[in-house]
């Protein structure tokens, strides 16, 4: 199994009602803003810990496990709201690094957070780091109702228990699942992966599952359309140097067809004062499982 060269340490901060989780790599220095990293949907925080070990700094860095991912608790709840992840970054940077602007690296959804945050409070941010957070297609106004109908048809499936993560036998299970989604990831680290991405449990019958650390309303389709002139006005309004991290192979085509692009995405890019790209050589949408080493040089650069 990986050994990461770099372990974190764990806390837990109350935080908007909830629990939350968090770990963090290194001690803070006078003169070197915290690095705040958020993970993507039905990921972890732990999920950075390649990327950790790969830089050349030892960075004081944060990184949350969101509400009803990994650790951190979830509300009583079937669904979750987008708004929500700005909200608890806000209050999460409130508690542990107060007044104090950072660096902030998210990933895919974590990335569309970390961007969207960035426009909202401007201030807080020194440098914005976005790993294959490209948002969503346009949906226009007149879908609103079909989009409404989906969502509530899609609680229902929630209530009959057909969102309901499936559970594997062992961690070796969870493991083989983690190489099947991606082929590129080593069997080392998604051993290390599967036992922060998921945890044993006992069953009714008194047999040990494996049950993945994401909540089933995560799975639930968001009741509003995606409003790009919405993100856009996000864009516009952040001051932080941007550095957007792209893999060489890219999955859009086979998440959204031709309904969104990744010409499109660089034309949103647009609206962004201050924006730089970048590209991973050899890696998918996990870029930060498949190339930690260019990835961590990267973010390393650009915050220097």
């Amino acid at each position: 199994m990986y050994q990461a060269r770099r372990p974190a340490e764990n806390r837990f901060v109350p935080l908007r009602h909830l629990r939350y989780h968090v770990r963090t790599w290194g001690t803070p220095r006078p003169g070197v803003p915290p690095l705040v990293m958020v993970h993507g949907w039905m990921d972890v925080g732990a999920s950075w810990q390649f990327v950790i070990d790969a830089m050349a700094q030892d960075r004081f860095v944060i990184a949350p496990d969101w509400r009803g991912f990994g650790l951190t608790e979830a509300p009583p709840t079937d669904q979750f709201w987008f708004a929500d992840y700005l909200a608890d970054l806000d209050f999460l940077l409130d508690a542990l690094v107060p007044g104090e602007p950072v660096d902030l690296a998210g990933h895919s959804m974590g990335g569309n957070v970390a961007m969207l945050y960035a426009g909202v409070r401007p201030q807080r941010i020194r440098r914005l780091v976005n790993l294959e957070g490209f948002g969503m297609p346009a949906m226009p106004a007149d879908k609103a109702p079909q989009r409404h109908a989906q969502w509530i048809d899609e609680l229902k499936a929630f209530a009959r228990g057909e969102k309901a993560l499936t559970p594997y036998a062992d961690a070796e299970g969870v493991a083989q699942r983690l190489m099947r989604t991606n082929p590129r990831l080593p069997a080392d680290k998604a051993a290390w992966l599967a036992r922060h991405w998921a945890r044993p449990v006992t069953a009714a019958d008194g047999s040990t599952q494996w049950q993945i650390l994401g909540h089933a309303g995560h799975k639930v389709v968001g009741a509003q359309v995606y409003r790009v002139e919405e993100a856009l006005a996000h864009f516009a309004a952040i001051t932080a140097p941007v550095l957007v991290v792209e893999a060489s192979d890219n999955e859009m085509p086979r998440w959204w067809g031709e309904r969104y692009t990744l010409a499109e995405f660089h034309e949103r890019l647009r609206a962004v004062p201050e924006c730089r790209r970048a590209l991973v050589r050899d890696a998918g949408h996990m870029l930060h499982h498949d190339q930690p080493a260019q990835v961590a040089r990267l973010i390393e650069d650009f915050l220097a």
